[in-house]
């Protein structure tokens, strides 16, 4: 069992990042039905920010920085290529995410040279070592799922508490009333995305104060993950996307934990697969029956 508790602090520290993550894929799936496949590559954006910010300006700037400009592209990227597909066929949009992804990836190994970016000066404070049960790791890991948590309650409450998060309840129950009801349904739309990539940034930088080097790819898997985690929990559930994030993350460190890293994410990949075929919508999902 000690041998274990690295395994199980580093997954619930990966569930966590995974969380921040998927939690931007739920609320776009549950506004506009739609899968946001540029959401790994902001995440990469958002490491990239913060190697170039925090390695040039003082921490205090650096991290509102990244951020801020990391929820400046998410509304960007919603209103750029999302807006105007808003009545074009699920497919037009679905294309228009692929190709977002691919034009970040690639304005991204143009500004680098396709180069891997290494974090020069990581965060204060979270990428100090400590020891927890006899096991060494770095305060990141612990400070991450906090973090995710407190986060997920804030958001929640802005959700059920505030006249936004009721304009995207009744947007994600039913678009076209809520349209008629009078809500301004492009606003809804753009701060869900904000929201999103802001999460997608916390994730970001707690994600690169572990692993300190940023490629154009890095937010391939990690996002991929993320979206798998989604589905796992059900997809449009804020609940179900943490959940599954954090039964993701420690499931693949206990994998490795055991001597098997090689099938690390092909188990991830085959669990879903299992729990969708028992329950299509997820763990948390709610069966939607069409009206005739």
């Amino acid at each position: 069992m000690q041998g274990l508790i690295p395994y199980i602090i580093a997954g619930i520290s990966a569930g966590g990042q995974y969380a921040l993550i998927a939690i931007g894929y739920t609320l776009v799936y549950g506004i506009l039905r739609l899968i946001n496949f540029a959401h790994g590559d902001v995440f990469m954006v958002a490491g990239l920010v913060m190697v170039y910010t925090t390695s040039t300006l003082p921490m205090a700037i650096a991290i509102p920085l990244v951020l801020i400009s990391t929820s400046l592209l998410g509304f960007v990227i919603e209103r750029a290529a999302y807006k105007p597909l808003r009545t074009a066929p699920r497919m037009s949009l679905m294309i228009s995410a692929i190709g977002v992804s691919y034009l970040i990836q690639n304005l991204a190994f143009y500004l680098t040279g396709g180069l891997p970016q290494s974090v020069r000066k990581p965060i204060p404070w979270i990428s100090d070592p400590i020891t927890i049960f006899g096991a060494s790791t770095k305060r990141v890991t612990v400070i991450t799922p906090v973090l995710t948590v407190l986060l997920v309650v804030g958001l929640v409450s802005l959700i059920q508490r505030t006249r936004i998060g009721m304009a995207m309840r009744a947007a994600a129950k039913d678009f076209q009333t809520a349209q008629l009801m009078g809500i301004k349904i492009n606003s809804v739309i753009s701060f869900t995305f904000v929201i999103g990539s802001f999460l997608a940034a916390v994730g970001s930088m707690l994600y690169f104060t572990n692993y300190p080097t940023v490629s154009i790819t890095s937010g391939g898997m990690p996002g991929l993950k993320a979206f798998v985690a989604a589905v796992f929990g059900g997809i449009g559930s804020i609940p179900g996307a943490v959940v599954g994030a954090f039964l993701i993350g420690l499931s693949e460190e206990l994998i490795k934990g055991a001597g098997y890293s090689t099938f690390s994410d092909a188990f991830t990949f085959a669990l879903l697969i299992l729990v969708l075929c028992v329950k299509p919508t997820g763990i948390f999902g709610e069966k939607v029956t069409d009206k005739v």
